[in-house]
């Protein structure tokens, strides 16, 4: 009998013991985030002979919980656009496409619950004009910078038709919906597609984000004798005009007096307190302002223009700021 109760007793501890081990692990693997399953559908539509598709992104936890964060959009391995998902978990974006074959992917990034996925390819044919135009890309297309960093990424302009152009194709590049204290430069900012040209022309495109150096800021110290030699002038000078204000009343040649002397107190005004050079050399420069942090979609705009007609292409990029 005793025997039995020892074995009984050791093979509970032995279960107890395999129960604490495994509590970690199962521990570690729910820490890792809630499995996710991303889907992408595709409607093309032709506009002046080439092909829109518009691409609806949808995105959805196994815990019933809308996923958040940025999906990236590419065309065979190649990212064009990247979209922020609502509160609902769905992003809507419009691409223009080359004429030809395309398999379409949306690539979810995840967020501090969510894992990432990728969606199945969704196949589009896109028709071939003889318009000449392009199609724009932005790779990566989301990105994350902290306060005070810059990134770069390369935006991809692919000529459509052009041996169809009887002469070069100037783009201009610019782009918007920035956060404040937040820029972007291209380089080059007017790209040239030439005719005949079939591969993609690329300008490098910098995002940069501002940094609060409210913490590095050193006021200046205080000069005391500037002080002593302004009150020195002021405090007489004052007292002076406020006698020849009365006295004006008995002797217009006072009244003259009186108002040149105003001239010169505003003019000693202007070189101490009320001067930005006097308030800057005595407390220092502002404190810049930080990017805020976020997430924005930012709109990639490629433009080109024949004096008459303006061709206009799109894409959209996610800047997150933590």
């Amino acid at each position: 009998m005793t025997g039995w109760m020892g074995r009984g007793l050791r093979l509970e501890l032995v279960a107890g013991l395999g129960l604490a081990l495994a509590l970690p692990a199962l521990a570690a693997g729910s820490s890792r985030g809630v499995a996710t399953e991303t889907m992408l559908t595709a409607e093309t539509h032709d506009l002046n002979g080439s092909t829109q598709a518009t691409i609806t992104v949808n995105v959805t936890g196994q815990d019933g919980l809308p996923a958040h964060g940025a999906v990236a959009i590419a065309d065979q391995g190649t990212q064009l656009a990247g979209v922020a998902l609502d509160a609902q978990g769905h992003a809507t974006s419009v691409l223009s496409l080359p004429p030809g074959q395309h398999a379409l992917t949306a690539s979810y990034s995840g967020d501090t619950t969510h894992l990432t996925s990728t969606s199945q390819v969704a196949p589009v044919r896109a028709v071939t004009g003889t318009t000449p135009d392009f199609s724009i890309g932005v790779a990566p297309a989301t990105i994350s910078l902290n306060q005070g960093q810059t990134g770069s990424l390369t935006a991809s302009l692919t000529p459509i038709n052009a041996s169809s152009l009887t002469a070069p194709m100037f783009v201009t590049m610019s782009c918007s919906g920035l956060p404040d204290q937040a820029s972007c430069t291209f380089t080059p900012e007017n790209i040239e597609i030439l005719p005949n040209a079939t591969a993609a022309v690329t300008s490098n495109m910098v995002l940069t984000t501002s940094a609060s150096n409210s913490t590095a800021r050193v006021t200046p110290p205080q000069q005391k004798t500037a002080h002593r030699v302004a009150w020195a002038i002021l405090l007489p000078g004052t007292l002076s005009l406020a006698g020849l204000a009365l006295g004006a009343r008995r002797r217009r040649w006072l009244s003259r007096v009186f108002l040149l002397a105003g001239v010169g107190l505003i003019a000693m005004l202007g070189t101490t307190g009320c001067n930005p050079l006097y308030y800057y050399k005595n407390h220092g420069p502002s404190p810049n302002l930080p990017t805020p942090a976020g997430t924005y979609t930012v709109l990639v705009t490629a433009q080109s223009s024949n004096g008459i007609t303006a061709t206009t292409h799109s894409t959209t990029i996610v800047l997150t700021v933590p």
